[in-house]
């Protein structure tokens, strides 16, 4: 398909070793690559010198041959400048103003600036109290600044890597052959593959381009995103990327696949109406209180008690999101139709494409592959998540009008129709960036992971693929289901 190279439309398809290596040489350099094990990550967020330490203090010690796809300059800091007007638009609603307590530091930060500024420091904290925006903080950990600045940043699509020689010549973009100096051995015949983003300097990690992948020339002529690089794909590093390691590195990214594509084969529902989020503050006559009632405590209810209390026993509870069970009051539990007690592996056979939650979560499985992700992919699930939480809120309990938001009042029959109209919207709008996120999915991994190292991952889950999820439980890693 011509339009791989297409910000809007990228698709990828399932890596392999001879689909990656299609890419031809064209001229060679010799560079010094930093490792990005020499890197610290925490710092380099936001110091830039810190990015200057791990470039000029790396041990480089290997002769390694890279084919990389390189991006002009004038490209990639023009579809970066548009991301991050993008992701600000989106977000503009739901951003506190500077003044703000969340804010502190961001004024210190500017003060001792003396008035200098950079794109970093252009990012406010989310409003907690905002009944749209307030999950991305409690759900998906996006706090403080440095959550909307992560969702600004741009990244390259590496399905770049699985265009053909005509497809990139036609876009302005260059293949060439490095030979980098790295800590990793690599006596193997394959080579890497990256994105060489030309003229990218240590300022740009401060706020345009994500550090974590980043591997910075020394040379400072720009610097290099490579999947197969990052998790050593096809090096020897003398033991400190063992089989097991990779197989650790791998897991999370097989479970996500594994979900975009029971969800893309699933039978949508169209009668769950909502109800977690009454769930959620169900309180019945002699029950306790309900423990998930201080997420939105902020707000007014709309309705009284009994009306909350007869919406959820009227027919039941049929939420089929396994994590949506861990927030109903526990009085709730035996409610639901799919079960009082969940396992994190049933959401393989639960979750389903009409689940307002699971196009919500699209975000979440999006950012997880950062920086090896298409970001204009990334900004379409917040897009998609922000519209399934407004339709999430509207239908709530919850009197959310005062936000200029509307009422779809799910414990009424007129409500329950223009809920599942919506529903079905959704559903449609979000497909799409399901199939492409699972494409984005299947491109990463097969330029990460070798394919032991996938059969491997399968075989080995992580611990926290195996929990329990009760109403008013605990989060997953902390509800381990021992026997398993």
């Amino acid at each position: 398909k011509s339009g791989c190279l297409e910000d809007d439309e990228m698709t990828a398809t399932t890596a392999t070793k001879s689909t990656i290596h299609k890419i031809i040489n064209i001229t060679t350099a010799s560079v010094v690559l930093a490792s990005h094990h020499m890197m610290p990550m925490a710092m380099a967020l936001s110091s830039s010198s810190a990015v200057r330490s791990a470039a000029t203090s790396a041990s480089a010690t290997f002769a390694r041959r890279m084919r990389v796809v390189t991006v002009p300059e004038d490209q990639w800091r023009q579809r970066a400048a548009e991301h991050s007007a993008r992701v600000r638009r989106i977000l503009a609603p739901g951003m506190t103003d500077v003044d703000h307590p969340m804010n502190s530091g961001l004024r210190r930060q500017r003060r001792s600036d003396a008035g200098t500024s950079s794109a970093a420091e252009s990012w406010t904290a989310l409003d907690p109290q905002n009944p749209i925006f307030n999950f991305l903080i409690e759900y998906y950990g996006l706090k403080g600044a440095r959550g909307p600045r992560r969702l600004a940043r741009w990244s390259p699509d590496p399905s770049l890597l699985l265009c053909n020689e005509d497809e990139l010549d036609a876009s302005g973009l260059r293949v060439e052959e490095r030979e980098i100096h790295h800590h990793a051995n690599n006596d193997s015949p394959m080579l890497d593959a990256g994105i060489f983003l030309e003229g990218a300097t240590e300022d740009d990690f401060a706020g345009t381009l994500h550090l974590k992948g980043a591997m910075p020339l020394a040379d400072g002529s720009g610097a290099v995103f490579s999947p197969s690089l990052f998790y050593n794909r096809f090096g020897d590093d003398g033991g400190n990327s063992s089989s097991k390691d990779k197989m650790k590195s791998a897991a999370p990214f097989q479970w996500y696949r594994a979900i975009l594509t029971n969800t893309l084969d699933s039978e949508p529902i169209f009668h769950c109406h909502g109800l977690h989020e009454w769930a959620m503050q169900y309180h019945p006559p002699g029950a306790d209180p309900p423990p998930s009632g201080k997420y939105q405590s902020h707000m007014p209810l709309r309705v009284s008690r009994e009306v909350i209390t007869e919406a959820v026993e009227r027919r039941g509870i049929h939420c089929t999101h396994v994590d949506a069970l861990r927030f109903f009051a526990p009085a709730a539990a035996p409610l639901n139709h799919h079960g009082s007690q969940l396992e994190r592996t049933d959401q393989l056979r639960l979750e389903q494409k009409g689940c307002v939650h699971a196009h919500m979560d699209l975000l979440k499985i999006s950012t997880r592959l950062q920086p090896f992700v298409d970001a204009s992919l990334v900004a379409d699930t917040l897009e998609i998540a922000l519209r399934a939480r407004r339709l999430d809120i509207e239908a709530s309990p919850y009197d959310v009008r005062s936000y200029g938001l509307g009422v779809v009042p799910i414990e009424t029959p007129e409500g329950r129709e223009e809920y599942r109209r919506r529903q079905k919207e959704l559903m449609q709008a979000a497909s799409p960036i399901r199939e492409r996120l699972l494409s984005a999915y299947d491109a990463f991994v097969g330029l990460a992971f070798d394919d032991a190292t996938l059969i491997g991952a399968d075989r080995n889950p992580a611990a926290e693929r195996f929990a329990r999820a009760e109403p008013g439980g605990k989060p997953w890693r902390k509800n381990l289901i021992e026997s398993k």
